[in-house]
């Protein structure tokens, strides 16, 4: 066996899978685990854990892989995630914790995000019970969203022995997990179903279809409702735009409209009446993982698609496997492009968008290099569809609604890193809604410190 080199993983070819939702990776077999588990070297003190926004004991779960333990893995796993197999498929692993893996120093690092992945799916397939909770405590806990920070947030007081409910706006729990990541990354039957029911076997009540700040206030809950505590992790659903003449045209979606027609609503299904068109030609405006999944989509829904972004390749702020499978379906990148109008027919629908080429100039305050217009340089890209995704912030609707809750500049909630305690008594938030758009597994690290701030507060 060669340390440093990976056990190869099994792909759908990229012809195939362009033109399906099936998950692209197909996982690692058995004995591959325990070849590719094999090759740790199990540090004593493991960078991997410290990089972990959810603190997984890696060296002893991979351990056990090596083993071939797959049950006591899950158990250990379990201790610190209640979402293994949502995060083995979408975690930033390269910048967290294989980022951190001594064997990447002269070799590739171990594929502890494909070994989560894969102890989570067995799991999953030999029904291990993983719902072990304490004595119940006999107060109440509200959690606002059902996305990764509030399901973190809600397993974790659950196994402490709180009665937690979780309020979800939509038909639907899982929050971004459900609406916002397509099925050929994050299926959503066997692995979020599957992971949100792990956490309904702790005890979780769900209640869907409650709008908090609409439907009933995070004052009303506290007041009226009888709970000891709430946490908001209601992420950043609400999408910017870039202001340009035509952006109101029939045919502009942003990503996360796109995303949520097509997951939720199930677009990807020929059965399925779902109001979304895409025609011959979009046009993805943006650079991250979320412009990666929106044009990954519209390609599978038959459409030539092209990623337009302003910087260059390098700058890209998607993950690098993404923009991998992303080329090797056949999405178009177009660099150093940025869009200055849209065009519509008679009718109101898009027929077209305006550019401008792009040139790389001094460095802006976050050490990238700003994006300066070339003269003379405008050209109009002929489209049927123009999706918009250029980052979230949070929907403003419960800090507007709930006294005594500060927000900053950005309209996101002011919570304390480390318990996520908010100005308002009994109230604690994290993830998106704290921070603005970012990763699965630092909401879930949120939510598991304000678990912990919150049960801190409760036992006093």
């Amino acid at each position: 066996m060669d340390r440093m080199k990976r056990t190869p993983i099994a792909e759908q070819e990229p012809k195939v899978r362009a033109a399906n939702f099936k998950e692209v990776c197909l996982g690692y077999t058995e004995e591959e685990a325990k070849q590719e588990a094999a090759r740790c070297l199990n540090c004593k003190k493991p960078l991997c854990v410290t990089e972990c926004p959810v603190t997984i004991s890696i060296p002893k779960f991979i351990e056990q892989v090596k083993e071939g333990n797959f049950e006591e893995a899950a158990k250990i796993i379990s201790k610190s995630s209640a979402l293994p197999a949502v995060c083995g498929r979408v975690c930033p692993q390269e910048v967290q914790c294989e980022g951190k893996c001594i064997l990447g120093i002269k070799g590739e690092p171990i594929a502890i995000g494909k070994l989560e992945r894969f102890v989570a799916d067995w799991s999953r397939e030999h029904n291990v019970d993983l719902s072990e909770a304490a004595e119940k405590k006999g107060k109440k806990v509200a959690v606002i969203g059902s996305g990764p920070a509030g399901l973190t947030c809600a397993g974790d007081l659950a196994r402490m022995g709180y009665d937690v409910t979780i309020f979800e706006a939509l038909h639907e729990p899982g929050g971004v997990l459900v609406y916002g990541i397509p099925e050929f990354r994050l299926p959503k039957d066997s692995v979020v179903k599957h992971e949100i029911e792990n956490v309904k076997k702790l005890g979780v009540k769900i209640e869907t279809n409650v709008i908090i700040g609409r439907t009933i206030t995070i004052d009303q809950l506290l007041e009226e409702e009888g709970f000891d505590a709430i946490f908001i992790g209601s992420g950043a659903g609400l999408p910017k735009f870039m202001g340009i003449p035509g952006e109101n045209s029939n045919g502009v979606f942003s990503a996360n409209e796109f995303l949520t027609r097509n997951n939720l609503m199930k677009a990807f299904k020929e059965e399925y009446a779902t109001p979304i068109r895409v025609g011959e030609k979009v046009a993805v405006v943006g650079g991250g993982n979320v412009a990666m999944d929106a044009a990954r989509t519209a390609l599978r829904l038959g459409a030539e698609v092209h990623v337009v972004y302003r910087r260059s390749e390098e700058e890209l702020p998607a993950r690098v496997e993404e923009v991998h499978h992303a080329k090797e379906e056949g999405v178009i990148f177009d660099m150093l492009t940025n869009p200055t109008e849209i065009l519509a027919d008679e009718k109101g629908w898009v027929k077209g968008m305006k550019c401008v080429k792009m040139e790389l100039g001094e460095p802006d305050a976050s050490g990238r290099r700003r994006p300066v217009e070339v003269k003379d340089s405008e050209f109009v890209m002929e489209l049927d569809t123009v999706i918009m995704s250029l980052g979230t912030s949070p929907n403003p609707l419960i800090s507007t609604t709930t006294k005594g809750l500060s927000v900053d500049k950005r309209k996101c909630i002011i919570a304390q890193e480390e318990t996520g305690e908010t100005t308002k008594e009994k109230v604690y938030a994290g993830g998106d809604a704290v921070t603005g758009a970012a990763t699965v597994i630092l909401a879930m690290g949120a939510g598991k410190k304000a678990a912990k701030g919150i049960d801190e507060f409760l036992s006093k």
